[in-house]
């Protein structure tokens, strides 16, 4: 099963910004999506997501043969989805650990109960894993917290939730050179064939790391090409240029 977008039209107010978007991602891959400014990199995944700004005029996204686009947010979620954001939010007063339980709750079938010390001891394993300080667990949601802080605690929450579907959104923004060791360290620990990656970024320093099976290139709304690993170095040599040529106009 994969992810599968189909012809997916989105505006937020008004402004039309994917236009006929079209992209799979089998389970297994990661695939990563690169393109100029403004060009509906990150509106792709919070329309995936189920940000309520954007409006879907048009189009499917399945996630595992499920209509996503037909769910709520916490249903996407519960289906497999993951978003870890390019700005993480703030939560006060609650707890990274309380956070991370609550979640995991309510993928529980009713009545069932979380074992408290089988949850902290494999919360405490992904801490040390990402070296993330233990004293992480009692301060509140991202209050405060470096931008390498805040990804990395993403992407703890992307090792406990397990989910079958991961989107990146920038992962890599604000990050120095050891933080970014150490983000995509926990995603390649997670790399499998049964669960599929979308790595949205303007580097290719981050794919130096995470190496996607495929490029896609966004521009305008659209996927207008797709390559191996090394289209990514292709752009960063050479930048969007050749967007800019009748044929791709």
């Amino acid at each position: 099963m994969s992810l599968i977008v189909n012809n997916l039209q989105a505006s937020i107010e008004d402004s039309p910004i994917l236009k006929g978007l079209n992209l799979e991602v089998p389970k297994g891959e990661v695939h990563a999506i690169m393109g100029p400014n403004g060009s509906g990199k990150s509106t792709l995944s919070k329309v995936i997501a189920g940000h309520d700004d954007y409006e879907v005029q048009g189009g499917s996204v399945t996630l595992n043969g499920e209509a996503l686009l037909e769910m709520e947010v916490d249903e996407r979620s519960r289906a497999g989805l993951f978003l870890a954001f390019q700005y993480p939010s703030e939560v006060p007063g609650v707890s990274n650990a309380n956070f991370i339980r609550a979640a995991l709750q309510a993928r529980l079938p009713k009545g069932e109960e979380i074992d408290a010390v089988a949850y902290y001891k494999s919360l405490y394993e992904k801490m040390d894993y990402l070296e993330m300080d233990r004293q992480f667990t009692k301060r509140a949601v991202n209050e405060g917290f470096s931008g390498g802080e805040k990804k990395r605690n993403e992407v703890l929450q992307m090792m406990m939730l397990d989910p079958t579907f991961c989107i990146l959104d920038e992962t890599d923004s604000g990050l120095d050179i050891d933080a970014l060791k150490v983000v995509a360290k926990g995603v390649n620990s997670m790399r499998s064939a049964e669960r599929g990656f979308l790595v949205i970024t303007h580097y290719q320093r981050l794919l130096e790391y995470i190496e996607p099976d495929v490029v896609h290139v966004m521009s305008d709304g659209k996927i207008v090409k797709s390559g191996g690993k090394e289209l990514a170095l292709e752009l960063e040599e050479s930048g969007y240029e050749f967007l800019k040529e009748p044929a791709n106009a």
